[in-house]
């Protein structure tokens, strides 16, 4: 039987530092805050507000949400984060991706101040990422590209050395997260909806990261012996159940280890979000404090 890479005991291994960090800044008067902005939320992106405003609770961190209407314009947005960037209160801001067609959001990527970038979405926590000379007063890496770093490294996947199929080539997974593997000394194929004879690359991969968004689209011809599956996949299909982008029971007895859909990747996306914000909230502080 393959291992399950449950994300629970990794989010409960990140919250615990989490905790620990925000009780020290709290002692210093220092209450850490996030700031989630969201333009006409959908289900799924309550669903997400509602799992952090539960860890915010449990975790000590201070939550403002801002919902915003459908018609929100790029100067409407510019004028919230102008308004988060000025406040020192709020040390972390959390922008739902993808926003509205009509928003310009590589004006949104230039003017978010870096130091409060929890979810590496600026030019400036990219370039970070790409340079490798990721610094938290740069900015952060996406979450849930750190999120599955942190799976491999919690249950001692060898990275160094690796052949990594990623599959999807969005900023807000795919591509930070061949960046990071690719910085630990992985080889990395980066896959995407034009790349030819996709299941035979993956066929050849030690280690398979799928972030496509398409349901069921990784199933048993897409695998040899002895790999280990990363499904990054959030799906709504027909009957409201939600899945992976792996088809999880045809491809279960064949791969070394896999992470479920839910309760994988998506657990620790939000433990490695909410630590960033107790980072950045330790950040603004001039003197140290822990």
């Amino acid at each position: 039987m393959p291992v399950i890479l449950k994300g629970a005991n990794v989010a409960n291994a990140i919250n615990k530092n989490t905790q620990t960090l925000v009780q020290m800044l709290k002692k210093t008067g220092i209450e850490p805050t996030l700031a989630v902005i969201a333009i006409m939320p959908n289900n799924s992106d309550l669903a997400y507000q509602n799992t952090i405003k539960k860890e915010c609770s449990v975790l000590g961190i201070t939550l403002k949400v801002i919902n915003m209407p459908h018609n929100t314009s790029t100067t409407q947005l510019c004028e919230q984060i102008e308004q988060i960037n000025k406040n020192n209160s709020i040390h972390g801001c959390l922008l739902f991706q993808p926003t509205p067609k009509n928003i310009d959001i590589n004006k949104i990527r230039t003017l978010l101040k870096p130091q409060k970038d929890v979810d590496g979405i600026t030019s400036t926590s990219l370039s970070a990422v790409f340079t490798d000379i990721l610094d938290n007063n740069l900015g952060f890496a996406p979450c849930t590209a750190q999120a599955c770093i942190n799976i491999l490294d919690y249950y001692n996947i060898k990275i160094i050395g690796k052949h990594i199929a990623v599959i999807g080539r969005s900023l807000v997974v795919g591509r930070p997260v061949a960046l990071l593997l690719s910085n630990r000394h992985a080889t990395v194929t980066i896959c995407h909806s034009k790349t030819q004879n996709l299941a035979n690359i993956c066929r050849n991969a030690d280690i398979i990261i799928s972030a496509a968004g398409v349901a069921n689209l990784v199933d048993k011809t897409f695998l040899s012996k002895n790999q280990v599956i990363l499904d990054v996949g959030i799906n709504i299909v027909t009957n409201g159940k939600i899945c992976g982008d792996v088809d999880y029971e045809t491809v279960l007895n064949y791969v070394e280890a896999i992470t479920p859909v839910p309760g994988g990747v998506g657990t620790v996306t939000t433990a490695v979000l909410l630590y960033n914000v107790a980072t950045a909230a330790k950040n603004s502080v001039k003197k140290e404090v822990v």
